[in-house]
């Protein structure tokens, strides 16, 4: 986790509560890691996120 992935954490829409879950929105988003999840809050958020 950088610094980066914080800041962009922070600017996310208040969808999600959890911050681990934010932190990893963010690394996605911020490295274009693709992010794969059963977590149908996480499928919210636009980006680099697929449903598994």
């Amino acid at each position: 986790m950088t610094s980066t992935h914080t800041l962009a954490a922070a600017h996310l829409p208040p969808i999600h509560r959890d911050p681990f879950d934010r932190i990893l929105i963010a690394q996605a988003e911020v490295e274009g890691f693709l992010l794969l999840t059963v977590d149908t809050t996480i499928l919210q958020y636009q980006g680099p996120i697929r449903s598994v």
